[in-house]
């Protein structure tokens, strides 16, 4: 991928107004700790999140969405009747249909004719959608987009909390210990043409994509049929509504049944499970030809390169990640520490915040290196 006219014209975000300490998490964990002698300050340590952000509960990802969208428009003073698409990025949405790009549209007063649609791929959404409003732009069918997310981590990690407590399984802890480093927070990414720029800043040089979907199955997260204990099942199975019968009548047990086949015997429960050490293998070793396809396509080297924001997941992943592709701690920008895994969201709210606290400046040549289960790898260059 190379780009001649494209900029990245303004990032917005919002943040979540719920603090979360690992501490805290540790803490509602102390029955499982218990059982296993676990010592608290262990989840901190092993991955270097101290705390992370929850929106409060019922919040909308659409709301969170509309609110970065705002942020970023404003930054530029750019309308939202200028936008030719809106791309919602986000793993979290709103249901099946219809795309949660559309409440955001509403919401911002979208013009008519603009394209508007979800893009998913894991942790890579946004980059994806920024590579969409990209190929847009040069192809002549756009002059703007806006690329949005929000993800919210408090669900899974209340559920898997409360399963830890409840079966105080050992196997599950290793399975899901992953999801505890997951926080929540929304992002905007203003992709525009040359032409529409205002600064003629971020300018997207290109990027490069690889993939090693041999090892999708190492990080899912979706819903699955929960297992009821075998009283509930025999209940549902007809003894509730044949009890139901018996005293009150053949069409008050018919209701009872029909109430259990709708809404009880295919009881839906979130879940995610992530084979950790696997996935920092096989992720450092796409992410390495990745980086390597990435430097030769574009002629650079690790020390032309000023600065990187990396898709944030840990300690020990940032670490052996910089490591193998050779770049020094100091041109990392991480934000793991205080708002842990943000999935889609992580990398660009990293860099807006980044540019905030001027850690990005006009003239630095900047790696977005981004990775998503899958597996899936994207880099983009930027002429900050």
């Amino acid at each position: 991928m190379r780009y001649s006219r494209v900029h990245i014209e303004s990032l917005g975000y919002e943040l979540p107004p719920v603090v979360v300490s690992t501490a805290e998490l540790e803490a509602r964990l102390k029955p499982f700790y218990d059982e296993h002698k676990f010592v608290s300050g262990q989840l901190e340590l092993l991955t270097g999140i101290g705390e992370r952000r929850w929106w409060d509960r019922n919040f909308s990802v659409s709301d969170g969405a509309t609110a970065a969208a705002v942020k970023a428009l404003a930054r530029r003073n750019f309308s939202p009747k200028d936008l030719d698409v809106l791309i919602y990025a986000g793993v979290c949405r709103e249901g099946f249909e219809p795309a949660t790009a559309c409440a955001v549209a509403s919401n911002i007063g979208l013009n008519g004719d603009a394209a508007i649609y979800d893009l998913s791929n894991a942790c890579l959404g946004v980059l994806n959608g920024v590579v969409e409003v990209a190929n847009r732009i040069e192809l002549g069918q756009a002059d703007a987009g806006l690329v949005v997310s929000c993800e919210s981590a408090r669900e899974i990690n209340e559920n898997v909390i409360d399963r830890l407590v409840e079966t105080k399984s050992m196997e599950l802890y290793r399975s899901s210990v992953a999801t505890l480093t997951g926080g929540s927070g929304a992002v905007a990414v203003l992709v525009t043409s040359k032409e529409f720029s205002a600064e003629k800043r971020r300018q997207l040089v290109g990027g490069m994509t690889k993939n090693a979907p041999e090892h999708h199955a190492l990080c899912r997260w979706g819903l699955q049929s929960a297992a009821l204990p075998p009283p509930i099942e025999r209940l549902l199975s007809g003894d509730l509504s044949h009890a139901v019968q018996r005293y009150l009548g053949s069409n008050a047990g018919a209701i009872v049944q029909k109430g259990i086949d709708i809404g009880m015997k295919h009881v839906m429960m979130p879940f995610m499970e992530t084979h950790a050490g696997e996935v920092l293998k096989y992720g450092i070793d796409l992410g390495y030809r990745t980086w390597s396809s990435f430097l030769t396509k574009f002629g650079w080297t690790s020390q032309e390169l000023d600065k990187v924001i990396c898709h944030q997941v840990g300690a020990g992943h940032r670490d052996a990640m910089l490591k193998a592709f050779g770049i020094p701690i100091e041109k990392d920008f991480s934000t793991f520490p205080y708002l842990g895994n943000i999935g889609t969201v992580s990398l660009p709210l990293t860099a807006a915040l980044a540019e905030e606290r001027e850690f990005l400046v006009p003239g630095n040549r900047v790696g977005w290196l981004g990775i998503g289960s899958g597996l899936n790898c994207m880099m983009l260059g930027i002429e900050w």
